[in-house]
């Protein structure tokens, strides 16, 4: 399968980077095997492999053709390439696409680096850090644009401008979010940015067993944990490896938060509102209000754009047919009402949501969460 193929598939597609070192961290796996890595990422379900070629980041031409000896995934050569001469010494080491920085390229320049990599059979990975850039790559007609969170120049991380640039980028492209991701639910961000795929590389190489690692920031359902309106409990959720943190804002509920709480990088807070958007979060689950209360069903929210359903019970009444109902929906599903530590694995089973939304369940008493349940229930949909 070509490089921007792999990365057009539905859902959220990884690139896992094989890379010993970063001018801005230093050594990160000076002894990094990449036929061994690729052949572990691969397992654990990445599209794509990046390999560094530029002894910047100890990396030789040697480690793509270990590579692409070792699998079948396709491999991105990253480095800094300017001469049509580089891509035909990558291609015939097993590179399937070239990444091209704008930063250091003119557009005259990109356009020869395209045509060339066409004529080898290679795709390419347009690099774009900011607005301008990315109106480059859009005008160059680059099939596959990466827009990078890391400043090359301070190596300083602004994963918010990015998300803001995955948003503006056409929806005829193949988009990758690079740098800044390190859990699930940044991942999560980007792809309800608009993301096609993320480049992951000093996550991994940080982690001690790489390929767990791609495999845990790629894994579905993102977890929520609602209801919450207390430090403490948010503080318990982030440790337990929930993703999302709810925060309910309705002035019906019991367990109505004071406000959206402050939640780890690891997480997204998402903001809980019936019949209208008050304060927000960076994600908002919205309701319509129905005879005094919430709704059966609502949407997930970003920036005001409809990224998910959330496919709920009604208000205090059973369902009978709440999960067959979810499994018919389209798009991405946030599965929510009646789940518990005990059936929520069931739940995933039949459904396969994209992230799953329990509250009232891992209570003590409204609003104040059972930590123990709040362990098993993150424990209990991570295994399933």
């Amino acid at each position: 399968m070509r490089f921007r193929d792999a990365l057009g598939v539905p859902g959220l597609a990884a690139i896992a980077e094989v890379k010993r070192r970063s001018p801005s961290a230093g050594d990160l796996r000076p002894d990094a095997d990449p036929a061994r890595l690729v052949r572990a990422f691969e397992r654990a379900g990445a599209a794509a492999a990046s390999v560094l070629v530029d002894e910047r980041f100890g990396g030789t031409t040697a480690d793509l053709a270990a590579a692409r000896a070792a699998s079948t995934l396709p491999l991105l050569a990253k480095g800094f390439f300017s001469s049509p001469d580089d891509l035909a010494e990558l291609r015939r080491n097993g590179a399937d696409a070239v990444l091209l920085l704008l930063r250091d390229l003119d557009d005259a320049c990109v356009r020869d680096l395209m045509a060339r990599a066409a004529e080898l059979g290679l795709d390419t990975l347009v690099e774009a850090h900011d607005a301008a850039e990315l109106e480059r790559a859009v005008e160059l007609d680059a099939p596959v644009i990466g827009i990078n969170a890391r400043d090359l120049e301070t190596f300083e991380i602004d994963r918010r401008a990015q998300l803001a640039l995955v948003e503006q980028a056409p929806k005829d492209r193949v988009v990758v979010a690079e740098s800044g991701i390190a859990s699930r639910a940044q991942g999560g961000e980007a792809e309800l940015a608009g993301a096609d795929a993320v480049l992951v590389g000093s996550a991994l190489m940080r982690a001690p067993d790489p390929a767990a690692k791609l495999e845990e920031l790629i894994s579905r359902p993102l977890v929520k944990v609602c209801g919450l309106t207390r430090d403490e409990d948010v503080a318990v959720a982030a440790e337990a490896g929930a993703d999302l943190a709810g925060f309910v804002l309705a002035r019906e509920t019991p367990r109505r938060a004071p406000r959206v709480l402050p939640v780890p990088e690891t997480m997204l807070s998402v903001a809980v509102h019936v019949g209208e958007i008050g304060e927000e979060a960076d994600l908002v689950q919205l309701y319509a209000r129905e005879n005094g209360h919430r709704a059966r069903d609502g949407v997930l929210l970003r920036n005001g754009r409809e990224v998910a359903r959330v496919v709920d019970r009604p208000w205090h009444e059973e369902d009978p047919e709440h999960l067959e109902r979810a499994r018919g929906a389209e798009g991405r599903v946030v599965l929510a009402g009646g789940l518990s530590p005990e059936n929520v694995a069931e739940a995933i089973e039949a459904v396969r949501p994209w992230a799953v939304d329990a509250s009232s369940s891992l209570e003590t008493a409204p609003g104040i969460k059972d930590h123990a349940r709040v362990r098993v229930y993150v424990e209990a949909a991570r295994c399933s």
